[in-house]
């Protein structure tokens, strides 16, 4: 079994308040989690209004298949004018 896990600390470009961001991240996740079928949740900088951090994760039988995925979510997030990716920690297990 492979884990592939994907940390993104994002800045956001707009947002004035902590509603702001969430709505933002909210509908990331949800639209991430769809899409490509993998875990994904806000793990730190909650209560920030210009930063935000997300973990995604997938499993599979294939290290390859990971690395495709997370590789796609991270040109899907990178595709949104909304934020900046500030950084990008990738990791197999």
């Amino acid at each position: 079994m492979q884990i592939g896990t994907l940390v993104l600390t994002l800045q956001l470009a707009e947002g004035n308040s902590l509603k702001d961001k969430r709505q933002v991240i909210k509908s990331l996740v949800e639209t991430t989690r769809r899409k490509f079928n993998v875990s994904v949740a806000e793990i730190a900088e909650l209560n920030s209004w210009r930063r935000a951090v997300i973990g995604i994760a997938v499993v599979s039988n294939k290290r390859t298949y990971c690395n495709q995925v997370l590789d796609k979510v991270l040109d899907y997030v990178e595709s949104h004018p909304e934020f900046d990716v500030a950084g990008v920690e990738m990791e197999f297990l």
